[in-house]
């Protein structure tokens, strides 16, 4: 196992009704912006549980952040927290609304340039402090809820691009399973296929002998395929819901990366697909991850024979028969939740490729994986794969 550091400093309130207990995490002087998406908080009754926790309170309403959260939106709420000198941010909806939210809080106080664009040029490492924020989640999916990273869109120039802060960490983090209850099919198995994926990007690389990483993942990712296809068919089976929601933040708040390789490629590839074609995130991930796992499976074969055994319970056949089954049953659990996994389902035709192979040069994804080994042609093969 290698040398790492942790430091989860989150704080969760984990259950039905705690989004009543607001008032005692936020300072009681604070002024707060709450933010959010498209309004459906309104329409289930989030948003009026948040500001009935925050009665007597200064508080003020940002709205509109995308699913795929973008540079142009988010510098609007950065001149609302400028103007309104808030002083805390309440970001209330799923991934995406967190992630802008990290990046609001950082911008509001960023001085190391004029032009904001740069935190996600130099992937946050200019940023030397942030507003406070804290997170009512409402759509388990990215586990941004506890981390301190987000993935930000600029409309203008086609870009899509990650950045990380210790200053962005969220200070707490209200999950209740409820409130997903209302959220479309689409999004319950969207989120199930970025939390697995997630998960199987600190865990499907090589053996690093990190045998507490290793069965954390392994639970997760069995959680997420008994669950997953539960949630689609019992959508207010709250223990269904309840399991799904923290598979999802364990997924990524650092703990099962630590100390373990990482892979990583998936996302970055599937993020010029979200940025040229406006595909949903854990659409890419769908398609991209099996196309990552059969092109890399020499490379990662130890782990796929564990993941194939462990996982999948494929024991049976050549060590081959094993990796290509757990591919295939990879894929399978993406199409059973009703998340396609060619590009061609998309309604596209590959013609694109070399456009997107173009702007992960520009990006610098020009060495991606646990050993730096795919390069721009190995990643246009895996898309080509992936028609």
């Amino acid at each position: 196992m290698n040398n790492f550091i942790l430091n989860t400093p989150t704080k969760i309130l984990f259950g039905q009704g705690q989004i009543a207990q607001l008032g005692q995490e936020i300072p009681a002087d604070a002024r707060i912006l709450i933010t959010y998406g498209g309004g459906s908080i309104k329409k289930n009754g989030v948003l009026d549980q948040v500001h009935a926790a925050l009665a007597g309170r200064t508080v003020l309403e940002f709205a509109g952040i995308e699913p795929n959260p973008t540079f142009e939106t988010l510098m609007k709420a950065v001149e609302v927290v400028k103007a309104e000198r808030i002083d805390f941010l309440l970001a209330v909806g799923g991934g995406s609304v967190a992630d802008g939210t990290k990046f609001i809080a950082a911008a509001a106080r960023y001085q190391a340039s004029p032009d904001a664009w740069e935190i996600l040029l130099t992937r946050g490492a200019k940023v030397a402090d942030a507003v406070k924020m804290g997170v009512v989640l409402t759509l388990p999916a990215t586990g941004s809820e506890s981390n301190n990273g987000a993935v930000i869109s600029r409309r203008e120039t086609g870009d899509k691009l990650p950045f990380f802060s210790p200053f962005t960490y969220p200070v707490f983090a209200v999950l209740d399973p409820a409130t997903t209850y209302s959220l479309p099919a689409r999004q319950v198995a969207n989120g199930v296929v970025d939390a697995f994926v997630h998960t199987v990007e600190q865990y499907l690389t090589y053996p690093a002998e990190g045998r507490i990483q290793d069965r954390f993942a392994e639970g997760i990712l069995q959680t997420l395929i008994e669950e997953g296809p539960r949630a689609l068919a019992e959508p207010e089976n709250y223990d269904v819901r309840a399991n799904v929601m923290w598979s999802a933040t364990q997924a990524l708040n650092g703990l099962i990366g630590a100390g373990v390789p990482q892979d990583w490629a998936t996302h970055m590839i599937g993020h010029e697909l979200t940025a040229m074609h406006g595909l949903d995130h854990a659409q890419t991930l769908a398609i991209v991850l099996p196309s990552v796992l059969a092109y890399k499976k020499e490379q990662k074969r130890a782990k796929l024979l564990q993941y194939a055994d462990r996982v999948w319970g494929l024991r049976e056949g050549t060590e081959a028969e094993r990796i290509d089954g757990a591919i295939a049953a990879t894929r399978g659990f993406f199409e059973q939740l009703g998340v396609k996994t060619r590009l061609s389902a998309y309604g596209l035709d590959g013609s694109t490729i070399p456009a997107m192979i173009a702007k992960l040069r520009e990006h610098g994804g020009t060495a991606l994986g646990e050993h730096q080994d795919i390069r721009l042609e190995d990643s246009q093969r895996i898309l080509e794969a992936a028609r």
